[in-house]
């Protein structure tokens, strides 16, 4: 029912992907292939996927995550999850995902 869309910003190395909407087995694949086509034309240095508009990510998220974690070592890059929900946070930090990527918190929330 809600779509996901993503918007994305390349600047100095830095690739910024926007995702706003539900991240689940559906919306995963799509953003997969275009998260995955704008890192192989910008070959960024860093790519920060921004999750302040996601209301809900399953597995699939984390999925994806991982995936482009994979991409961007692959490339001499790093990740960035920047403003994750607290339930996505978490999430993330349950499966041990934050070992490896860096999150980066807006406004000094903890």
């Amino acid at each position: 029912m809600d779509q996901t869309e993503i918007s994305a910003e390349y600047d100095d190395g830095v690739l910024t992907v926007r995702i706003e909407g539900e991240v689940d087995h559906h919306a995963a694949r799509h953003l997969r292939e275009d998260i995955d086509k704008k890192i192989f034309f910008h070959r960024p240095a860093v790519l920060v996927l921004d999750l302040s508009r996601v209301g809900f990510m399953d597995s699939s998220g984390l999925g994806l995550m991982l995936g482009r974690y994979t991409r961007m070592e692959e490339i001499g890059g790093r990740l960035v999850i920047s403003d994750p929900s607290q339930q996505t946070e978490k999430i993330i930090r349950l499966s041990g995902l934050d070992k490896k990527i860096e999150i980066k918190k807006k406004g000094g929330q903890a």
